[in-house]
């Protein structure tokens, strides 16, 4: 829906480019740093960080800034009022304990995914993986997924947003071969990644389908490289996460 110019708050877009330059690879940013990321000038960049100190967002320790965990009220009430997270949630955890190992279901937020639920039973990744936790949807299981199910000319248009990270030597970055890839992903119905987004994980996913069969968020696995090949992954989590797929989706709407 297109607003008035009059009715566009340009202070407030500015702050939320603001703190969502805070990912988990930069938790912490100087003032260089954030006009960096965002685009905005310096003294904007600077405006907009001593606002949300003031606010109580931010740490400031005199030259960088953290957001603090009263961000999260931003966030939480989203996730308490999406059904998805609720209806998920007890499948995920009887799937988690039944398989033993970690699974998530995240939908697409432009390039990224966000996590919206998940059962952990042990840690994979470098990172610590929680509801609202992000990753680019181009090098991981899910986003793929997602991707996928996206009509071809808006998947490559979310692809050529941001340049392609090489995060890992295994990690695809050319366009091309990652939409031949959602083909496959599509005709398939699931998605395995090799250690794309780091040395040492794999993971599977399969999409979340509503009861009108669309595409509606993305449910994955992820074990350690030494645990399991790619082949086996799908011999050995490919039909416990279908059947949650096909559990859920007369209860998506």
């Amino acid at each position: 829906m297109a607003i008035k110019e009059t009715d566009y708050l340009g202070g407030l877009a500015k702050g939320l480019s603001v703190i969502e330059a805070f990912t988990a690879e930069t938790e912490r940013m100087s003032i260089s740093d954030a006009s960096q990321i965002t685009g905005l000038d310096r003294a904007t960049a600077r405006r907009c960080l001593l606002t949300l100190h003031t606010l109580g967002y931010a740490n400031y320790d005199g030259k960088y800034f953290s957001l603090t965990p009263r961000v999260l009220r931003l966030g939480t009430g989203c996730l308490a009022t999406m059904p998805l997270p609720r209806i998920v949630q007890p499948w995920l955890d009887t799937l988690s304990a039944e398989i033993g190992q970690s699974v998530s279901v995240s939908i697409l937020d432009g390039w990224d995914i966000v996590y919206v639920a998940r059962s952990a039973q042990q840690r994979v990744m470098s990172i610590s993986l929680m509801p609202g936790s992000r990753l680019p949807a181009y090098c991981t299981s899910m986003g793929r997924v997602i991707l996928a199910s996206l009509p071809e000319e808006e998947a490559r248009a979310i692809l050529a947003m941001r340049p392609l990270e090489q995060r890992t030597r295994m990690t695809r970055t050319d366009i091309e071969d990652i939409v031949a890839e959602l083909r496959a992903v599509k005709a398939q119905g699931y998605a395995i990644i090799d250690q794309e987004v780091e040395i040492g994980l794999r993971s599977i996913a399969v999409p979340i389908l509503n009861a009108r069969g669309q595409t509606v968020a993305a449910l994955n696995t992820g074990v350690a490289a030494l645990h399991a090949d790619p082949a086996e992954l799908r011999t050995q989590y490919l039909e416990p996460l279908l059947a949650l797929q096909k559990n859920v989706r007369p209860l998506l709407k």
